[in-house]
């Protein structure tokens, strides 16, 4: 069996995928034209959890992450693409 070194993620990069995950969200929850508080009593999610999130402060769960994009009215694959789009060309979140 092969031993490879671990491959840590680097901090930065974690940052920058929170952060661009919590402004998809909230650019979208703006365009709905809904505030937080009510946006997460009509979905059933955390008020104080949806802001953490949008302000890339929390790493949500992929459960969590697919309830609140569907509550956008958006398809999860949709989701992953704009944050595809959001992040730099080259992103990866483990160094080589």
């Amino acid at each position: 069996m092969q031993q490879g070194r671990k491959k840590n993620i680097d901090k930065d990069k974690r940052q920058i995928l929170l952060n661009a995950i919590g402004e998809i969200i909230h650019e979208k929850r703006m365009e709905a034209g809904k505030g937080i508080l009510l946006h997460s009593y009509e979905y059933d999610i955390s008020s104080s959890s949806l802001s953490l999130i949008e302000k890339g402060i929390r790493d949500p769960q992929i459960t969590t992450l697919w309830k609140v994009v569907n509550s956008l009215d958006m398809s999860f694959p949709e989701f992953i693409n704009l944050l595809c789009k959001k992040l730099p060309a080259d992103f990866k979140m483990t160094d080589d």
